[in-house]
């Protein structure tokens, strides 16, 4: 493997690169932040700190982990942290199923083959629209698209980081942006209404509330996106000589025949998953016929999983490279040893969450962000930056966009609809800085997989290169998106089918 040649590295962001990138491995950076957490719980507990619960009213207190009460409960709690940790699971299955299609040929073979039909200038717009999108695969898409994305320009000779980067940024800083309903918005607007109900007992929230809102920002982000990639990332990597360029070699004709075998598979597939899911008695669709709290959407990613295992093994067995069914369990252990650091990694990360959790310092951070921003009497455009930078901070801290809101929307949705605001737009407002904080949080989970990818193009990427890289993403992403809030407002423009930006 050779790294990238003729790259930049000067100017703000290569100095958030060298800084970044001068810190400890993750692993002893998360020690020393755990250290803190129990300091300052310590410390806070003694000095009586609490904060009222604005959902259930309770009156919550900081709790010290060095106390006997936070001792037993990490001694109790600290195999089940690290078992339990959501993305553990799904990161492990996905990874085994890609890994399969990957070492059989198959990824490399499709985006070989898919890259002729789009022409080179579309390629980040194509890969920043399918990011953005990917939060209908929930998660999944974080891992899927930035390996995708990389694998694709590395075929038509750009830099595979630049692929990486877009689709890592696409995925997340783009995450509740989607031009379908998924979801997050069926989690997002029962909470919202609930809160709603603090001000109107009758106003109603449903899934479609943000959706007009949201296909624009996908849009729009998507040009901002392949913008920032374009002129700002690919120019800043250089020229990448490590690898070779793949778009020149044609299929084989076994390989064309390993594509015709995958593709009537995956019709198959989809044929079987529309007969599921499209009639009103669906087997995949919820008790109620629904579809947003359906089985489909919760099995979304094992469905993937499922999927990227069974066309693996139709396109192996198809080319040769798949011999008997034992390789099969083979390559999916083999494809599990690049995650052995993440795994690490994960017992500490999983730790620090537990532990900042338990502290209820979360709670106390994000109540008393929330009140300051509320007795700073903000109105109008300021309020609404206001909200947008205080879910931003606070998603540095707390990455899950559901408990976020959870804290967040019985403060603010109350606070804009006696301002006049309904209740839809105080979830989108709050929506934009869930997802820009996303990709340059020290603790996103998914952080570490992509530093490990990205360390197949160059040996020395770390945190700091990521981080730098997501930076232009993050800030840019931010202006359009509050100016793209402000025009809705200025102009009472429809979030959804059924809500506007003011109340009543």
């Amino acid at each position: 493997m050779e790294t990238a040649q003729e790259r930049k590295t000067g100017g703000i962001l290569g100095t958030i690169e060298r800084v970044g990138n001068k810190l400890p491995h993750p692993f002893i950076l998360f020690l020393y932040i755990i250290v803190i957490l129990v300091a300052a719980s310590a410390i806070l507990a003694g000095m009586g700190v609490q904060v009222v619960n604005p959902t259930t009213q309770e009156t919550v207190y900081v709790r010290n982990l060095l106390s006997r009460d936070g001792l037993v409960w990490l001694l109790e709690n600290m195999i089940g942290n690290f078992s339990g940790f959501a993305p553990l699971g799904m990161v492990l299955a996905m990874q085994m199923a890609i890994g399969l299609a990957e070492s059989v040929g198959l990824l490399s073979t499709v985006m070989r083959r898919a890259i002729l039909g789009v022409p080179l200038w579309a390629l980040s717009g194509t890969v920043m629209f399918l990011g953005i999108n990917g939060s209908i695969a929930s998660e999944a898409s974080i891992i899927v698209v930035p390996a995708l994305a990389a694998t694709a320009f590395q075929a038509v000779g750009k830099h595979p980081l630049a692929g990486l980067i877009a689709g890592y940024a696409a995925t997340n800083a783009g995450f509740t942006a989607n031009v379908l309903i998924t979801g997050t918005d069926a989690l997002l607007c029962g909470v919202t209404e609930e809160a709603a109900h603090i001000i109107d007992p009758t106003a109603t929230v449903s899934a479609a509330s943000n959706w007009y809102f949201m296909i624009a920002s996908t849009i729009i982000l998507t040009f901002v996106g392949t913008f920032i990639n374009d002129k700002v990332i690919t120019p800043r990597l250089g020229q990448y000589k490590g690898g070779e360029q793949e778009q020149e070699r044609e299929a084989t004709g076994q390989e064309k025949r390993g594509l015709r075998n995958a593709g009537i598979f995956t019709l198959i597939f989809l044929v079987l998953l529309l007969v599921s899911v499209v009639p009103s008695n669906g087997i995949l669709r919820g008790e109620d016929g629904s579809l947003l709290n359906s089985p489909f959407l919760a099995g979304i990613v094992p469905l993937l999983v499922i999927y990227f295992i069974l066309v693996g093994i139709v396109y192996g067995k198809t080319v040769g490279t798949l011999k008997k069914a034992s390789d099969v369990p083979v390559i999916m252990a083999q494809s599990l040893t690049s995650l052995t650091g993440y795994i690490v990694l994960v017992f500490v990360i999983s730790q620090f969450i537990a532990m900042f959790n338990y502290t209820n310092l979360s709670m106390v951070i994000a109540v008393n962000g929330a009140a300051a921003l509320q007795n700073a009497g903000f109105t109008g455009v300021p309020l609404l930056i206001g909200i947008v930078i205080m879910s931003a901070v606070v998603d540095l801290f707390m990455t899950s966009g559901s408990a976020k809101w959870y804290i967040f929307a019985p403060i603010f949705v109350p606070m804009l609809m006696l301002l006049g605001y309904s209740p839809a737009f105080a979830q989108a407002v709050y929506r934009i800085g869930d997802s820009i904080a996303n990709p340059i949080t020290p603790i996103y989970p998914y952080l570490p997989i992509v530093i490990g990818m990205a360390q197949k193009y160059d040996k020395n990427t770390g945190m700091g290169t990521i981080i730098s890289m997501m930076l232009p993403y993050s800030m840019a992403f931010l202006v359009v998106w509050i100016l793209q809030a402000v025009a809705w407002q200025v102009f009472n423009l429809p979030l959804g089918p059924d809500a506007m930006v003011f109340w009543p």
